[in-house]
């Protein structure tokens, strides 16, 4: 009979624990993204942002497609959610732009690995991201009105 040490059950059992709410965490973040304001919504929209960008790749790796795609969904509407939040309360909007365009170069990247039916899916991510990042980038550089 195998004995194991009180310590390495406790390490398993905390393993355990940890991966069960890693995989609810997700959805707690973007409850919490979704309550916040100001600058702290704005961070909290780009890590769900960021994290379902992860899932995707992960995604389109493993051959789930249907997953990825709604994936690609949720990385848009945080990333929007995100910039209009920064933008709004004029905080954290140099960190959203800067992270906004890491999120459409590993895009740019996954792009040229996925089928051909799925790179314009892709492109529209991209395009909207970009779109996003105009937006921020005006806000920041923009002419301002002197009246």
């Amino acid at each position: 009979m195998i004995r194991t040490s009180p310590s390495v059950a406790l390490v398993l059992a905390t393993a355990i624990v940890c991966s069960a709410r890693q995989d609810g965490s997700l959805a707690e973040l973007m409850a919490r993204a979704d309550h916040a304001s100001g600058g702290q919504q704005a961070d909290l929209c780009l890590e769900v942002s960021g994290r379902a960008l992860d899932l995707v790749i992960d995604s389109f790796k493993q051959g789930k497609i249907d997953q990825a795609r709604n994936s690609l969904g949720e990385v848009v509407t945080y990333a929007d959610k995100g910039h209009a939040a920064a933008i709004h309360s004029g905080k954290k909007i140099k960190h959203t732009e800067i992270k906004i365009r890491q999120m459409a170069a590993r895009l740019r990247d996954l792009k040229g690995d996925v089928s051909v039916d799925d790179q314009p899916g892709v492109q529209a991510a991209i395009d909207k991201l970009e779109v996003f990042r105009t937006e921020l980038l005006k806000s920041m550089f923009g002419a301002k009105s002197h009246d």
